[in-house]
């Protein structure tokens, strides 16, 4: 699995994040790609919550509203 790079959107992360859920769900993943699966899901789950939080920032700035 390929590391996170800042190129990646959050609806890119999310769709992937979707992708790889439903391939643990269905046992698509073996044994040897699982470790791997789940490093890349939290690394994704990182740049979401990273993106939120500079969403949610830049919407306070503008708004002069804290969220």
């Amino acid at each position: 699995m390929e590391k996170v790079e800042n190129k990646i959107n959050y609806s890119e992360a999310v769709r992937e994040l979707e992708s790889i859920l439903e391939r643990l769900r269905s046992g698509a993943v073996g044994i040897d790609e699982l470790a791997p699966a789940v490093s890349r899901a939290n690394e994704l789950v990182k740049l979401c919550r990273e993106q939120l939080s500079l969403t949610r920032e830049e919407l306070a700035k503008i708004t002069d509203m804290p969220l």
